[in-house]
């Protein structure tokens, strides 16, 4: 089990223009079980090529399962997410080629992403009691304390804060 932190805790991107990346699945219809297998069973391969390959620019992942599932992932940068998905020698491109042929046009199964580019002074974060999660993971996890105590402050990038680099 992850350490827990006692008290106020925050998170400071590890560079200029970190990635936030969400990918995730939702089966559409009970009966679409076994094709969302395929489709989750495409994931472990491809997190396993990435821990492996740790010059791919993938700093720390966290992931929620259910009808729709979630992968929330951090990055270098965006540019490191569209390396990855568009190498012919990672596993990203032979799962989305048989995603489309099996799945894609059924309707069954349904994928999603979303990606962002988190900037210094363009978030923050705030975590009580909590293991590093997150942008924490990814980036510094930071006490809450004078000059970050509020989120005006983080934003604006207080000492410490998640805003300022």
């Amino acid at each position: 089990m992850p350490e827990v932190f006692p008290g106020r805790y925050t998170a400071r991107t590890p560079n200029d223009a970190t990635a936030l990346f969400l990918i995730g699945m939702r089966v559409n219809t009970l009966r679409a079980l076994p094709k969302a297998r395929v489709v989750a069973s495409a994931m472990p391969r491809m997190l396993r090529h990435l821990f492996q390959h740790p010059e791919s620019g993938l700093l720390s992942v966290h992931s929620w399962l259910g009808r729709t599932t979630i992968l929330l992932s951090y990055w270098r940068s965006t540019a490191d997410v569209q390396r990855f998905a568009s190498d012919p020698d990672a596993p990203h491109a032979e799962a989305w080629r048989r995603y489309v042929r099996e799945i894609g046009s059924s309707g069954a199964v349904g994928v999603w992403h979303e990606l962002y580019t988190v900037r210094p002074g363009d978030y923050e974060a705030v975590y009580a009691n909590m293991p590093a999660f997150g942008l924490a993971a990814a980036g510094e996890h930071l006490p809450v304390g004078a000059g970050n105590r509020t989120s005006a402050q983080r934003m604006a990038g207080g000492a410490g804060g998640a805003g300022g680099r």
